[in-house]
């Protein structure tokens, strides 16, 4: 009986993180999974800034040297969480890092100015200046500067989008969507006008709210390619509206995308799942992720605890 203690109190801790996650807001079960990550499968540096605004800061976190694919070979992840643009902060999203880089992928997390003190377009703004710093600086931090890709959960997604489909935020910089590698897409709002909820209302001071706000709107045959993923039965974000149209629409349009959609999943533990310690109780999350960004889908350090 001993011998199974430690697997028993992982698997309660994982599902302390899933029910905390059904049952309060989405920023403390993110805090729940924060305190299962592994802090010795990389490197990190903190507090880097993109811009001279207080908000414009990431962290980057590195794989440890003896993680495939070789320097100079690894992708380069920009990544923005969600919050409604109304909260977040890169440090709890440590987790994201950490499953990412230990399977050998470069991750910058991102803060960006929340709704507080701005409204759109400064978020998307400050997006695309994360991502250009991430296209600048992708060589010097040992990654392939023609592997560099925008990720996003929930409204992080929506900012990933627009930063990948509507070329002026990075144009207006000097790079071109063309440069990224793809886009990845978790539970993101891609068309949600008229505006209902007076967090995002705000955000875009709605009802003053132009329909070139909408990603949907900026789909081209130029776009990256795209991996989308969402859960069936988010009550949060529509996956039909949203996922599921923006990928008709990027087929149409001839861009290679691929879609998941998770039974088991809500809008909130879809972005836990990618979390080490949780991600084999969530659903498979994690496979097409490190898939589409050209990583090994499994590694034995990974398992489920035994």
């Amino acid at each position: 009986m001993p011998s199974h203690l430690p697997l028993l109190r992982t698997v309660a801790a994982a599902l302390a993180v899933v029910a905390g996650a059904l049952s309060l807001g989405a920023c403390s079960p993110i805090k729940l999974v924060d305190r299962l990550t592994p802090t010795d499968t990389y490197t990190v540096q903190n507090d880097i800034a993109y811009g001279s605004e207080p908000r414009q800061r990431l962290d980057v976190y590195q794989p440890l040297a003896r993680t495939a694919p070789a320097v100079g070979h690894r992708p380069l992840v920009v990544f923005f969480y969600g919050g409604t643009w109304t909260t977040g902060e890169r440090a709890q999203y440590r987790f994201v890092g950490e499953a990412l880089a230990s399977r050998g992928a470069i991750v910058a997390v991102a803060d960006y100015r929340l709704s507080h003190e701005v409204r759109y377009p400064a978020f998307v703004q400050d997006s695309a200046r994360a991502v250009k710093w991430g296209l600048d600086n992708a060589a010097r931090l040992g990654a392939d500067p023609a592997q560099v890709y925008v990720m996003g959960h929930s409204s992080g997604a929506y900012n990933a989008a627009m930063v990948a489909l509507d070329p002026r935020w990075l144009q207006a910089l000097g790079p071109s969507p063309r440069q990224l590698a793809g886009w990845i897409g978790l539970a993101g709002p891609y068309d949600f006008l008229p505006i209902g909820d007076p967090d995002v209302k705000r955000a875009f001071d709605w009802p003053r709210t132009m329909p070139e706000s909408q990603p949907i709107n900026h789909v081209s045959a130029a776009a990256p390619r795209t991996l989308l993923m969402a859960a069936s039965r988010d009550n949060l974000v529509d996956p039909q509206r949203n996922t599921a149209q923006m990928a008709h629409k990027l087929e149409a349009a001839g861009v290679p995308v691929e879609v998941h959609a998770f039974d088991n999943l809500s809008h909130v533990t879809l972005m836990g799942a990618v979390a080490t310690r949780v991600q084999w109780i969530g659903g498979p999350v994690m496979p097409p992720l490190l898939r589409f960004l050209g990583l090994a889908p499994s590694d034995p350090s990974h398992r489920a605890p035994q």
